[in-house]
């Protein structure tokens, strides 16, 4: 109570000089110091004290007792034993679990100074644990010098900092080589995908040709039909067809326009540029026969010429022909008329007509009729 008078009348050193000497102030003190009131007060202030005090001191035995009996406190004991800085975190870590109990005390009672002191014991076993008198808890575990309570960064720290950074720059390169490596593959398989699909259609290609030549080369190995008439619209589209190069039944060539295979006819042995001979009463003879085979194949000898007759005229035919020399007599080929209705060659021939119509005639030609 004189405490907190003092502090209020403390104004100036003269004045409160003035007031400590007077008799006044002198017997106030004395008067209220021996009353019972003060007394009063005075043990009940100081039985609270000691209240205070004891709590503080069971809970900081309390919350030692079971840090020091915690898992993480014994293995981080262990761990102190071998590396010495590593004890200055351990006992960091059991300073600020004290302080946590001290604090929950001191919130309890209004004694500021208990938590000053937790405090100032922290710091000294901070210094005591990392071996390092006066060392702050940041050079204790970091080893890098500090002033005026700041770190300063030096060589430990630049090599930290190197050292990750070298890391990540080796992690991005390994990212970057991932994904080159990634579009490489994934362009190599699109090539490849590419390359199988051209190989492939390649391959199709090529069956289709081969299948194309061997049905030409079956058509052509097997016997095929001629349609002929007078009357080129009469004929199939889709047929072979013999038409008249001259005579009263000439064709012209628009008549013929978009067939795959036409065989001109002279009917009179003066066009030895035709394909065909028509030797038969009224046009062609045998002896002509033999003159138009001649001028055929002096100026075409790579071709073929073909006499149509009749079974009864082409013996004559043959025999005039022999009087020619052997390689023209080999490229000869016989058309024989037999019209029996019934498709058949007649033996020794070429190609028989063996079908005789209103408007066209048909034909059974041999494979190496037209070769």
């Amino acid at each position: 109570m004189s405490t907190i008078m003092q502090s209020r009348m403390s104004v100036h050193p003269r004045v409160q000089s003035w007031v400590s000497l007077s008799p006044c102030y002198r017997a106030a003190v004395h008067r209220m110091s021996s009353s019972r009131v003060y007394r009063a007060a005075a043990d009940r202030v100081s039985t609270s004290y000691r209240a205070v005090a004891d709590r503080v001191s069971s809970t900081y035995r309390a919350t030692a007792d079971r840090v020091s009996a915690s898992p993480a406190y014994r293995a981080t004991a262990g761990i102190a034993r071998k590396h010495p800085r590593v004890s200055l975190i351990a006992a960091s870590a059991a300073a600020v679990s004290v302080l946590g109990a001290a604090g929950f005390a001191a919130g309890a009672a209004p004694w500021g100074q208990a938590v000053g002191n937790v405090m100032s014991t922290t710091q000294v076993n901070a210094s005591a644990a990392s071996g390092q008198p006066g060392a702050s808890l940041f050079e204790a575990i970091t080893g890098a010098k500090a002033q005026d309570g700041k770190p300063l960064a030096g060589g430990q720290l630049d090599t930290v900092r190197s050292a990750t950074e070298a890391k990540n720059a080796a992690a991005a390169a390994q990212r970057q080589a991932a994904v080159a490596a990634a579009q490489r593959a994934a362009k190599a398989q699109a090539v490849a995908k590419q390359q199988a699909a051209a190989k492939q259609a390649a391959a199709k290609q090529a069956a289709a040709r081969a299948a194309a030549a061997k049905a030409k080369a079956h058509a052509a190995a097997s016997p095929y039909l001629i349609y002929d008439s007078v009357k080129p619209e009469k004929l199939p589209h889709d047929k072979a067809a013999a038409v008249y190069a001259n005579g009263n039944y000439a064709a012209s060539s628009s008549q013929m326009r978009g067939r795959d295979s036409v065989l001109w006819i002279d009917t009179n042995g003066s066009d030895p540029g035709a394909d065909v001979l028509d030797v038969e009463p009224g046009d062609a003879t045998p002896y002509g026969a033999a003159q138009w085979v001649q001028h055929r194949l002096s100026s075409q000898p790579n071709s073929v010429a073909i006499v149509y007759t009749m079974r009864s005229q082409w013996q004559a035919v043959k025999d005039n022909v022999a009087h020619l020399p052997g390689w023209m007599q080999s490229k000869v080929r016989y058309w024989i008329a037999d019209p029996t209705g019934v498709p058949h060659v007649v033996p020794g021939s070429n190609a028989t007509q063996w079908y005789w119509g209103d408007s066209f005639d048909v034909t059974t030609a041999n494979p190496d009729f037209e070769r």
